[in-house]
């Protein structure tokens, strides 16, 4: 769903409403031996490195329809990753802020569960300062990564001004986050959808529902089928106490 531009709104100066979207997902798999950590490991490595991020990173910039102005990228020891790009608003022809327009990723992986859960979460934050929505970059993100448990959240801040002087603090109609995702996305997940639309604040939760078992086993073989079974469970249970903000 684009941007409604319909009745566009009339502004003196600069736009430096700032809209920020946080990206949060979480991916499962079972590894049970050393040998499976150290297979997944590596496979987290070579699609989600820092370099390997920064393509996703470039084309969301090219997506927004904003400019690269600087990229940087950090691959850590023993895991993890960060790539961040500063950006600036080609539709503007004033200058931005270039601490208010950005986009960064951070990869936080976790093998030390003690079941064999193992897990790996991006964060991704694109801050954005003019014209450009973050929310046209959501299709993307997912068709990067592959994703079972992920947090939205969308806000909007500051104030610009009409022409006639008076405060505007939000520049685009919007509903809900979903309505900015493909529907053959959205049929995949269960979700939980927060609306402050008076406080320009909007949250969605997505669960994945159509799991196929076979994906979260680094080698399928090992395991009995009662086994596996125990250990889908294992992972569903993973999924639902993030997807409900539950404590140990």
């Amino acid at each position: 769903m684009p941007i409604n531009n319909s009745n566009k709104i009339q502004l003196t100066g600069f736009n430096n409403l700032n809209k920020t979207l946080n990206f949060s997902m979480y991916d499962f798999v079972i590894a049970q031996n050393e040998a499976e950590i150290k297979s997944y490991i590596k496979y987290i490595y070579d699609r989600y490195n820092a370099e390997a991020i920064s393509v996703l990173l470039k084309n969301i910039v090219d997506k927004i329809e904003a400019e690269i102005l600087n990229i940087s990228v950090q691959d850590y020891q023993p895991y993890g990753a960060s790539t961040m790009v500063l950006m600036s608003d080609l539709k503007s022809n004033q200058q931005i802020h270039l601490d208010k327009s950005h986009i960064c990723a951070h990869t936080y992986p976790d093998f030390q569960d003690p079941e064999g859960v193992l897990s790996f979460r991006i964060d991704i934050n694109i801050s954005t300062c003019g014209e450009i929505s973050p929310l046209t970059a959501l299709n993307l993100i997912f068709d990067f990564f592959d994703t079972d448990v992920v947090i939205i959240d969308y806000m909007v801040r500051g104030f610009t001004r009409d022409i006639d002087g008076k405060r505007v603090y939000m520049d685009h109609s919007m509903n809900s986050i979903k309505d900015f995702i493909k529907s053959d996305i959205l049929q995949d997940y269960a979700f939980k959808d927060l609306i402050l639309q008076s406080e320009n604040i909007w949250q969605l939760r997505l669960l994945r529902t159509n799991m196929q078992q076979d994906e979260y086993f680094m080698d399928e073989k090992l395991y009995s089928l009662e086994n596996q079974d125990e250990c889908i469970q294992l992972v569903r249970n993973e999924m639902l106490a993030i997807f409900n903000n539950w404590k140990d």
